[in-house]
């Protein structure tokens, strides 16, 4: 029996593995972090041979209110990911099974590695509706990559769409992989409209040193990137200040920032209420764009969600608070479940990578629907 982590994404430390009814773990840290939540390590050997594995530090990881109802991905081909019952009971996380092979993943949620993050970019570089640039480095030197989308941005609506800000939610790259497929399929008739009004600005991952390591919330210095927009700097947060800074060369006038809940099993929206110069009419379409997206994706709700900040509140540090402040944009913030949507549940998959990008579909359809208004 072997229990390993040394790849892109890969995170866990062994307590105890002499015997495979018996496994004792732990997650290790976020770098210069006390954030921890995020796992993804491979078990093999044990083929036909009963398991029971322990998370023995569970209890104090960055949201306990993430475990109850959680079930684990697991996957023998690190494509197909199906869940498995899991307890929590109020310090450590556990499950056991027998496993069918020899070879076996676990994962938080299914993964998004660089590898597939660096397939993605240069898929769609082919598209000739697409360009593709690498805004700077960030710490750990990899490529902050940028991808446009459209016919040129000369009057067109800039349309900025950032994931992975948090790395370990791996549902918001899944998700853009659905929006590159929406935008970029030829024969359909919504993209083609939307890129004779729209130029795209697409972050896939903003990120990558946090996903290369196996982080759940941080960079390469430790740093909660959707809490550093009020004042970046390269040297701590090189990651938003490169995107911010590209931001302002080209303006904003609709925003998503993708990202994933622990505790709640829903889909829902986050906006910027809480800034102090927000007008009527982003108001309007902040709630326009969700009645619309709540009519077209039986996965997407508006009764469970974050309360919303009073005006004025905000401290414009989070990112959809700052981009609606400082480019009068509609922005918002999507969040989707580690766990799954409990109003239309699947018990083999839960939330998985194929409705992530499904939803990204209907996203873009509301986007569609409202651009006129922007």
């Amino acid at each position: 029996m072997r229990i390993t982590s040394q790849f892109d994404s890969g995170n866990i430390e062994v307590v105890k593995a002499d015997n495979p009814a018996d496994i004792h773990l732990t997650i290790r840290r976020d770098n210069q972090s006390d954030f921890y939540q995020w796992f993804h390590f491979r078990l093999s050997g044990v083929a036909d041979t009963p398991c029971k594995i322990t998370i023995d530090n569970a209890g104090g990881a960055a949201y306990v209110e993430g475990w109850p109802g959680y079930r684990v991905c697991a996957s023998y081909d690190r494509d197909t990911w199906f869940r498995i019952d899991t307890t929590f009971d109020g310090k450590t996380l556990s499950w056991e099974l027998e496993p069918e092979q020899d070879s076996l993943y676990f994962a938080y949620f299914a993964p998004y590695s660089m590898e597939r993050h660096a397939d993605l970019i240069a898929d769609v570089a082919g598209s000739p509706f697409v360009s593709t640039s690498v805004l700077g480095s960030t710490l750990d030197g990899q490529d902050m990559d940028l991808v446009e989308v459209g016919m040129g941005p000369e009057g067109r609506k800039k349309i900025w769409l950032i994931a992975r800000q948090h790395p370990g939610e791996s549902m918001a790259e899944w998700w853009m992989e659905g929006a590159f497929d929406f935008l970029l399929d030829p024969d359909n008739p919504v993209a083609a409209a939307l890129l004779q009004k729209a130029h795209f600005y697409i972050v896939p991952n903003m990120n990558p040193d946090g996903s290369r390591r196996g982080h759940l919330r941080t960079n390469a210095a430790g740093a909660n990137l959707n809490r550093e927009w009020a004042e970046p700097s390269m040297e701590r947060s090189p990651e938003v200040f490169l995107v911010r800074q590209k931001m302002h060369e080209t303006g904003v006038d609709f925003h998503m920032d993708v990202h994933g809940d622990e505790a709640l099993p829903y889909n829902f929206i986050a906006g910027f209420e809480g800034i102090a110069n927000a007008t009527e009419k982003q108001l309007e379409n902040l709630e326009r764009y969700q009645w619309i997206l709540e009519r077209l994706s039986p996965d997407f709700q508006r009764e469970h969600g974050y309360p919303k900040d009073e005006p004025g509140t905000t401290d414009l540090k989070k990112c959809t608070d700052y981009v609606g402040h400082a480019f009068g944009a509609l922005a918002m913030t999507l969040e989707m479940p580690f766990k799954d949507n409990a109003n239309l549940p699947n018990p083999d998959t839960g939330w998985s990578p194929d409705r992530c990008r499904h939803l990204a579909a209907s996203c873009l359809i509301a986007l569609h629907r409202v651009i006129d208004e922007l």
